[in-house]
């Protein structure tokens, strides 16, 4: 079985050794799992554990102060579950496993989303706040009156990170941002994880997310979506990270299977899939990607993004 995960595409970590220690934790948790579909799980399911990523415990707060979680997962036949919008699930990628092994969709959402995961044992209920999304909730004052107020507080706010690696927080002219009007700098906001699989014969790929800081509450990103934020045929299987609603409109997982299918290894494909997307959008984002030969790739455009893979051999 060999495995490659990521951490998110973001700017530089403040303490890329644990999180790098983390990633190989759940790299080789996976290799050591008798399927592809289970391997993605299993790792996913360690990074999700973990506070040092966005995803399950950890995860950004949306604007009404709730943390909801999404996940997407894909097997080479196109067997696909996604599911999104659920407050308090840590294992998000457990459940959209469940989505697709036992219901007849592809996609759940919100509450209803949450009853599957009891339905089938995932636990449900979990405080999946941090000590540092804790403490940058705290400095916040948001808003308790209508939509439209909760809307005009987070645009100055929404995804306020730093994915570049700039020093200044700067507006949509370029200009410097009123500190005190956009709140903590979120540097773990693009810390989605995600993990693809290859046993020789299947691949499998996933991907789990808390979403953005301070999005707007109901907000769904690239994550879950199919070819978006995950993507998996008979030729490669990828996982997505980095600006949710730019990935989403240039399909990026997708994008980047399409360029195996055409002949390009994993790393060429990814390569030239990260130089697409940062043409198309102007936007950073990272991929990682295994092809039915099982050559690895990643790419990215961000400062940052950590990897980690892992192999093992059985019989």
């Amino acid at each position: 079985m060999q495995v490659l995960v990521h951490g998110g595409a973001g700017s530089d970590p403040d303490d890329p050794d644990s999180r790098r220690e983390i990633l190989e934790a759940a790299a080789e948790d996976g290799a050591a799992a008798p399927s592809p579909v289970d391997a993605v799980e299993t790792a996913v399911n360690r990074l999700e554990s973990s506070p040092r990523f966005n995803a399950g415990v950890g995860s950004a707060v949306q604007s009404d102060g709730r943390i909801r979680t999404d996940a997407g997962l894909m097997t080479d036949d196109r067997s696909v579950g996604a599911a999104c919008s659920m407050p308090d699930v840590e294992h998000a990628v457990s459940v959209a496993r469940i989505v697709m092994e036992e219901t007849p969709h592809g996609f759940v959402s919100g509450g209803h989303a949450v009853s599957l995961a009891e339905a089938f044992g995932v636990e449900t209920g979990v405080d999946c706040w941090s000590d540092r999304t804790r403490e940058q909730w705290a400095e916040l004052d948001p808003p308790t009156g209508s939509t439209r107020e909760e809307l005009a507080w987070i645009r100055d706010r929404y995804g306020r990170s730093d994915p570049d690696g700039r020093d200044e927080r700067t507006d949509e002219r370029g200009q410097e941002a009123d500190d005190r009007r956009a709140g903590p700098i979120d540097e773990h906001d693009h810390d989605t994880v995600g993990a693809v699989a290859f046993d020789g014969e299947s691949l499998a790929a996933a991907t789990s997310t808390g979403g953005r800081w301070l999005a707007l509450a109901g907000r769904v990103g690239d994550v879950p979506q199919v070819g978006a934020g995950f993507y998996c045929s008979p030729a490669a299987a990828v996982s997505a990270t980095g600006a949710g609603e730019d990935i989403a409109r240039v399909t990026l997982s997708r994008r980047v299977a399409r360029h195996v299918e055409r002949g390009r290894d994993a790393s060429a494909a990814a390569e030239l899939a990260i130089e697409e997307f940062a043409e198309l959008t102007g936007s950073t984002a990272g991929v990682i990607v295994i092809d039915a030969r099982g050559t690895l790739g990643s790419a990215y455009n961000s400062a940052a993004m950590q990897t980690a893979r892992a192999t093992s051999f059985s019989g």
